[in-house]
């Protein structure tokens, strides 16, 4: 268009064209500058085109990007549409250095000053070189990221460039939101920078519709002039670390995790949503239902129901170690014992544990009262198993597993040997969510501060069960069955009254053995019980 010389008419057209669509005002009028050709045209790709539909959709954006994709520079024609064509507009910069953030500020200017004369329907009145004001009274600045940054301020749209690298990007989060509380928008971009911070927070609980931002993630390959080949030479000299940071998007790089990075993302690949859910608070998730003949587990862990920890369990078929089914909310105790009875019941009244910390104590009192028929219980200041039937009437019985200093690291490393080893079966985000900041801390397994860790260690406790009370009661039947067989052996070699004999009888020895067995029953009812 700017090769012709426009009526007024179509000089208006133009100028509605552009005010109401940026991809078609960026696409025709914006140019940028390249560090060889000079000032260009924008030509925007795909994934940059979706992006400024996405900025007009979404009040909330947050992209994980890999490097030099052109996302700063998409971010600023945005905001160079959005203050041209409307009044008023006040928007912020906030980047890890001040420097970056005036570059951004700068982009916005560059662009500014390149339209067309016609176009430029209002001009730059106040001018800085971290700020500047257009004759409309929209304006933008570039700030530190100091505590106090932008708190005075109600803020049109608000840009957050490297928020992953922001230290104290949690505490500037709390100070600013009051800010574009009344309708303000946010467009916060970074590449990952490990586990824990905000940006991976933010990003991670989008993922689970716990915010209001939208993800849009963009690792190297969405830019269409990138191959294998552009691939292979831009990591030769680079980390593992480093690749996956900065052109892989993989938050899981930093190594501090309990479980390992690798691990991690083979398990990020079977994620997948549950068939149902439901609950009065829609968190019990089910991926399958009871299937007859299956064996499974219920391990669970309880919270107050009013602090900041979640009451949780997880259903497992332990003949494949697939979790089948998840909850995690925040109910109270007196109302989470009936909803455990009845989650353990629907599947074939499995064994349940629950940990018999204080709280966890009373949700087991309520099980009892309830006649749940298969709760776990071990031995008082140990982790060794105790079947029901031998727990009546022995005063070093618990209901339940404590999670002490002793058995707190054997059940992490429990889980992290399943893990390891592809011995369980992960569909859960949530529970991802949970293992991506399980960290160790000075040498301690423990969530990040800030986050949770109940879903995890309810897993562990699982886990833990699995591989030593289950498999040590499996052991203990086999064994008991052996005694049987051996004693049924010696009864019959002591029988005289032998098929082919003289004076056999098959009436009589019939009742004779169902006799003896009736005997044996009552004489070894320990046996028959085990």
């Amino acid at each position: 268009m700017g090769k012709y010389k426009l009526t007024k008419k179509q000089v208006k057209q133009e100028i509605l064209k552009c005010g109401k669509d940026p991809d078609y005002f960026i696409k025709n009028y914006a140019r940028i500058s390249h560090p060889l050709k000079g000032l260009i045209p924008f030509h925007t790709f795909p994934f940059q085109a979706q992006l400024l539909k996405d900025f007009n959709r979404y009040r909330f954006n947050i992209i994980l990007k890999a490097r030099q994709l052109g996302i700063s520079t998409i971010s600023a024609a945005y905001v160079s549409w959005l203050m041209l064509f409307h009044k008023e507009k006040n928007v912020l910069v906030i980047a890890t250095q001040f420097k970056t953030a005036k570059n951004l500020v700068r982009k916005v200017k560059q662009i500014m000053k390149n339209v067309p004369d016609w176009l430029r329907i209002a001009t730059i009145k106040i001018d800085n070189q971290a700020s500047f004001e257009l004759s409309n009274g929209s304006q933008i600045k570039a700030t530190s990221t100091s505590s106090d940054a932008g708190r005075s301020e109600a803020l049109s749209l608000l840009v957050v460039d490297e928020a992953a690298h922001i230290e104290n990007m949690d505490e500037l989060w709390a100070g600013l939101y009051p800010t574009i509380s009344t309708g303000g928008r946010v467009i916060a971009l970074s590449t990952p920078k490990g586990v824990g911070n905000w940006f991976h927070k933010t990003c991670s609980e989008s993922m689970q519709e716990k915010n209001d931002f939208y993800l849009t993630t963009l690792p190297w390959d969405v830019h269409p002039e990138r191959d294998q080949k552009w691939f292979e030479k831009e990591t030769r000299n680079m980390t593992k670390r480093e690749i996956a940071q900065e052109l892989l998007c993989n938050f899981n790089a930093s190594g501090e995790t309990v479980i390992h990075s690798d691990d991690l993302e083979l398990i990020e690949q079977k994620i997948c949503a549950p068939k149902y859910k439901t609950g009065f608070d829609r968190n019990y998730w089910i991926w399958e239902e009871y299937k007859s003949g299956n064996t499974y587990l219920l391990s669970a862990d309880v919270s107050r129901g009013d602090g900041k920890d979640f009451s949780v369990f997880h259903i497992i078929k332990l003949d494949t170690m697939e979790i089948v089914a998840e909850y995690q909310g925040k109910m109270q105790p007196d109302q989470y014992a009936p909803f455990l009875a009845s989650a353990g019941r629907e599947y074939g009244n499995c064994m349940l544990v629950v940990e018999n910390n204080n709280i966890g104590y009373g949700v087991l009192e309520k099980l009892m009262d309830l006649d749940y028929p298969n709760l776990y219980y071990s031995i008082k200041s140990t982790h060794e198993y105790i079947d029901a039937v031998s727990a009546i009437g022995n005063s070093n019985s618990v209901p339940g597993f404590t999670t002490s200093m002793k058995t707190r690291p054997l059940i992490i490393a429990k889980l992290e040997e399943f893990v390891r080893n592809k011995l369980i079966n992960l569909k859960s985000m949530r529970l991802l969510q949970e293992l991506r900041t399980f960290v160790w801390n000075n040498g301690r397994p423990e969530a990040m501060r800030g986050y949770n860790d109940d879903l995890v260690m309810s897993l562990a406790i699982a886990c833990w069960i699995r591989d030593t009370a289950l498999v040590k009661s499996k052991k203990d039947r086999d064994y008991n069955k052996a005694m049987l067989d051996a004693l049924f052996v010696s009864n019959t070699k002591l029988n005289t009254q032998i098929k082919g004999m003289d004076g056999y009888n098959k009436k009589e020895d019939f009742i004779s053995t169902m006799i003896e067995e009736k005997k044996n029953q009552k004489e070894f009812f320990w046996i028959y019980k085990g």
